[in-house]
Formats: structure tokens, C-alpha cells, sequence
């Protein structure tokens, strides 16, 4: 006989108790996994740039970097292919205008002068030449002409002699026709030959200015001979100081190819590199102020590129006075190039990233407070180490302007 067992209560299973302990367990581990997972990162004070937000002037200057240049730069390049015979200056020294500074040579520009030399030589003979033969052209044609119109004259006597012994009947009717003809015809071959000594004339022009062209060209081919061979004896072309010389004897140089190069060492300008997020209210004559290590010196923008080139825009500098001793060429310099002044704003040191006229975020620090929010801001005009807030700093609020995109998911900094 089958005896029935009582039912154990589900509450009082052992299995169903560890069960139930350890899904509450691996709950409380994941809430707070995701709960620290989504904690405020801590950051050392030390590791970020904090600036405190300031309520007065703020001075709006662009920072730039550049190198002093020569106003006069001359670059020497090669009239023709030729071979370095010798260096006769070296770089440094101080050249005029006609110093001979390279000595080159080439034997086939020298054929060339002399085969262009006796070009012109035989075209101005052409010319001379051509102009006596038409000469003698036209002198055979007038020479025809007169006597056309001597023969012309002969006529019209005749005629007025045939005419008078008509009236007194001592010549016959026809031989007063005959002589009126004549004259007629007389008339019209002088016509036709005055035509024709003018059609020479006008040919004489034409051909002797076809001839004239030949020779001119010869001339133009010979000075340009001339000035490959002047350009074999390489000058400086300015006073100034040779800065460098780019071959050595026996090196081959290609037409156009450069030589040397030639500037005036007094006469320097500052050409500076503005980063192209800062050059958007650069105008012409600006002041600016150039530190050349030795001293600073004031001068004026005097070109704006109007392009950018590897995220700068290059701009130049003349000086009001004389630059401070040690200045020279491709000394590095630092411009500060002064756009104006804002009245009363609050501003603070620039923040990594921040454009003028954008929005953005900035963790701000309280006073007395361990802790930084995520506040969004909106900037207005921009300086090189300064940025002007229009909406969401004020005066003597603290700020983290460093780099945070490392922390863009999360509203709260805790500083230690």
C-alpha cells in the first residue's frame, strides 16, 4: 500500500533559496558595475590648464611667427645652358650691380654669335642690293615716261601745224585726222606709263620693306646671341650682399636654372605665418608689434595673402624706424599684430578649440568646490591667447581650458 508523502513548500527548498540569492546578487553587481562604469572621472588639477574669467578690456592681438626677408630679393638664373667655369665671389661678400660673380662657358653660343653676326652682315647687303636694283627699275621706267612725253609734245606740234596749213589749204583733211590720233594715242601711253612708273614705285616699298624685316630679324637674332654670351659673365645686377650660390665649378646648368642669389641687407620686411582661424579680420596698414629677440620694433601689414597655404596666411611687415642691431635675414621673428580693443567684456585665456562667434562647453569650477560642470558657453571675438564670453562665464569663474574631448561623454569632472 503507497503512503503519500506531504508536500514540501516551495519557500522552504534550499535549492530554490541559492537560486534566488544568486540572481540577486549578479543584479547588484551589474547595477553597480554600470554605476561606476558612469562615475565622474577624477583628474588631477595639475594635468589641465584652469583660467579664471576676467570682466574689463580685452586687447585683441594675433600672434604669429615669421622670419625677417630682404625688401629687394634678386634671384640670378642662368640666360642660357651652360657649364660653371669658375665662382668668383663667395657667399657674404658685399657686391655692386656689375660684380662678376660666375664665370660660365659655352662653345656653341659662341658659333652661334659669330654664324648670327654674318647672318645680319648678309642681310643688310640684301637690303642694299635689292633697293639698287629696283632703283634702276624704276630710273628705266621715268626714263620711258619722258620719253612718252616728249613724243607727246612732237605729236601735238605736228597736229597744230597740220591744222593751220588746213586752214590755208595747204595740207590735206586726212593728215590733220592722222595727227589728232596721234596725239590721243601719245596721251594714253603716257597715261599708262605714269601707271606704271607708280606701280613701281609702291613695289619698291613693299619689297624693300620685306627685305628690311629680314634684316631686322637677323639683327634681333644676333642681340639675343649677344646676350647669351653677356650672360655667360653672371653679374650681381643690385648693391647688396651675395647670400648664397647654388653651383660649382663644373656643373651643367640648364637655361633658367638658378645661380645665386642677391639681396639688399638693409632694407628688411617681417613676413609672418597667421593661422588661418585668426586671420579673418586682417586688414592692410594694422600695427604690429615685432619681437626680434634683440628688441621690439613697430611697424604696419602691408600685404595680406589672399590664400591660404598649409593653415596659415602669410602677411608682411614694413617697419616705421630702423631695426634694432643684430637684425639680418631669416632671423626668426614673432609678430603680434594689434586688431583693437573690446570695451567691458568678460573674457578668458582661449580655450583649446574655441572659434570666434561659436558655441561650445567648458567645465567651470565653483568656488570652494572640488568638482567641474559642463556649462555651455557662446564666445564672441577671439585674440590669440584671449576669447571674448558672451553667454555662460562670469567674472571670476574658473574654467578648464585644456583639451577635454577625452571626457566628452560626461557632465562632471572631479578634481583632486
Amino acid at each position: 500500500m503507497d503512503i503519500a508523502k506531504p508536500a514540501t513548500p516551495m519557500l522552504r527548498r534550499p535549492r530554490l533559496w541559492w537560486l534566488t540569492g544568486a540572481a540577486v546578487t549578479l543584479a547588484v553587481v551589474l547595477a553597480a558595475s554600470l554605476a561606476l562604469g558612469r562615475a565622474a572621472p577624477a583628474v588631477a588639477r595639475s594635468d589641465v590648464w584652469i583660467g579664471t574669467a576676467e570682466q574689463g578690456q580685452m586687447k585683441r592681438e594675433v600672434r604669429a611667427n615669421g622670419t625677417l626677408i630682404p625688401r629687394q630679393l634678386r634671384w640670378i638664373t642662368a640666360g642660357a645652358a651652360a657649364t660653371v667655369q669658375q665662382v668668383v665671389v663667395e657667399p657674404g661678400a658685399r657686391v655692386k650691380a656689375d660684380t662678376l660673380i660666375l664665370q660660365l662657358v659655352n662653345p656653341e653660343l659662341q658659333a652661334n654669335f659669330v654664324k648670327q653676326k654674318a647672318a645680319l652682315a648678309g642681310a643688310e647687303a640684301a637690303v642694299a642690293a635689292q633697293k639698287a636694283l629696283l632703283h634702276s627699275q624704276l630710273l628705266d621706267a621715268q626714263a620711258i615716261q619722258t620719253q612718252t612725253e616728249s613724243d607727246l609734245l612732237t605729236a601735238d606740234i605736228k597736229r597744230i601745224a597740220n591744222e593751220r596749213a588746213y586752214e590755208k589749204g595747204a595740207s590735206a583733211e586726212i593728215e590733220v585726222k592722222q595727227s589728232k590720233i596721234t596725239v590721243e594715242q601719245d596721251k594714253k601711253r603716257l597715261a599708262i606709263q605714269q601707271q606704271r612708273v607708280a606701280a613701281i614705285r609702291a613695289n619698291i616699298e613693299a619689297q624693300i620693306r620685306a627685305e628690311e624685316a629680314r634684316r631686322d630679324e637677323a639683327a634681333s637674332a644676333l642681340e639675343i646671341a649677344r646676350q647669351q654670351i653677356d650672360s655667360l659673365a653672371v653679374r650681381a645686377g643690385i648693391d647688396g650682399i651675395l647670400q648664397q650660390v647654388d653651383v660649382e665649378p663644373g656643373q651643367q646648368i640648364a637655361s633658367g636654372g638658378k645661380l645665386a642669389r642677391v639681396a639688399r641687407p638693409d632694407d628688411l620686411i617681417a613676413r609672418l605665418q597667421v593661422p588661418e582661424a585668426l586671420a579673418n579680420d586682417l586688414a592692410l596698414d594694422l600695427p604690429v608689434d615685432v619681437d626680434t629677440r634683440n628688441g621690439h620694433i613697430t611697424g604696419r601689414l602691408t600685404r595680406v595673402d589672399p590664400s591660404v597655404r598649409n593653415g596659415s596666411v602669410t602677411v608682411d611687415v614694413a617697419f616705421d624706424a630702423a631695426l634694432p642691431a643684430g637684425a639680418r635675414p631669416d632671423l626668426s621673428v614673432e609678430g603680434r599684430v594689434v586688431l583693437g580693443t573690446l570695451p567691458h567684456v568678460v573674457n578668458v585665456g582661449r580655450p583649446y578649440g574655441a572659434g570666434a562667434n561659436t558655441a561650445g562647453s567648458l567645465f567651470v569650477i565653483r568656488p570652494g568646490d572640488n568638482e567641474a560642470h559642463r556649462v555651455p558657453v557662446r564666445y564672441g571675438a577671439m585674440s590669440s591667447d584671449r576669447a571674448a564670453v558672451l553667454e555662460g562665464l562670469h567674472a571670476g569663474d574658473q574654467a578648464i581650458l585644456s583639451d577635454t574631448s577625452q571626457w566628452n561623454g560626461y557632465d562632471t569632472l572631479r578634481l583632486r
